[in-house]
């Protein structure tokens, strides 16, 4: 599943395409995704210019100028895809790709939305009740925020039995963190993943922020991490899965002692961690 760095990815990539361009239509496909889609509000996006392209949490955010200054929000869902397409203004469009459910025609520039599975999401907000939407209202701390540091870690820690790894991955309390990253950065604080999350020191809190930080900043300097449906706005792989030092790499040395790579499953996910150097 898309997490944090793969939507900021795509964040980036659709940004100069979108910012300042005016939509000229929408079409949908289909009545829903993973929820049903608002046509009457997402139909009055058309003619409004797009002011910005944000991110909370995994969701990305398209700001429109107008009347209550709406917000388009898309999720990516397991298989999303957000492609752009530059495009002639009088060019014919494309055909439909196989699930292709909708488009935004931004006249040089067609957004387009392809996902298998339709876990997807397509929604709109208004900008005074953007915080109390129902997709957003529960989310958590985000973890490129100066907010989010050891002291938060630790805090939200205490008197938790849950496993350290199940706790980062928990958007009611921190967003964005997926399961790769999860195992990468517990791999990077030489903690191990199951520990119970109130054992952590502050000292090993403040060194678990550090990796999450690290680890998600690195894997949006590569662009996000491509195993099987994500890929970027122009189709591009991210490289991230080349830098991963536990992730998916059972038996396998460990960089750091050279301990052979083990592998669990914690609530139906898989956890990858070296038993010589995380505690």
């Amino acid at each position: 599943m898309p997490e944090l760095p793969e939507v900021e990815t795509v964040r980036c990539g659709a940004e100069p395409h979108l910012v300042g361009r005016r939509l000229h239509a929408l079409e949908l496909r289909r009545d829903d995704l993973r929820w049903p889609m608002p046509k009457k509000a997402l139909q009055a996006l058309v003619g409004q210019k797009c002011t910005a392209v944000r991110r909370r949490s995994k969701y990305l955010l398209v700001d429109f100028d107008g009347p209550n200054a709406p917000i388009a929000l898309i999720h990516l869902g397991m298989t999303g895809r957000v492609l752009v397409d530059p495009i002639s203004k009088r060019a014919a469009r494309p055909e439909y790709r196989k699930h292709e459910h909708w488009r935004m025609d931004f006249g040089d520039r067609l957004v387009r939305f392809i996902d298998p599975r339709r876990f997807g999401a397509l929604d709109v907000a208004e900008q005074a009740t953007f915080d109390e939407h129902p997709r957003i209202r529960t989310l958590g701390q985000e973890p490129l925020e100066p907010e989010f540091d050891g002291p938060f870690l630790h805090r939200i820690t205490r008197n938790r039995k849950v496993a350290i790894k199940q706790l980062i991955m928990n958007g009611n309390l921190l967003v964005g963190v997926g399961n790769i990253y999860a195992s990468e950065s517990c791999w990077h604080a030489h903690i191990r993943p199951r520990r119970a999350a109130k054992s952590l020191t502050k000292s090993e809190a403040n060194a678990l922020a550090q990796a999450i930080r690290n680890v998600l900043a690195a894997a949006i300097k590569a662009g996000g991490t491509s195993f099987r449906d994500y890929v970027g706005v122009s189709e591009d792989a991210g490289y991230f899965a080349r830098e991963l030092k536990v992730y998916e790499r059972k038996g396998q040395p460990c960089p750091r002692c050279k301990t052979p790579i083990k592998h669990a499953t914690q609530q139906g996910r898989s956890t990858y961690w070296c038993p010589g150097c995380q505690y």
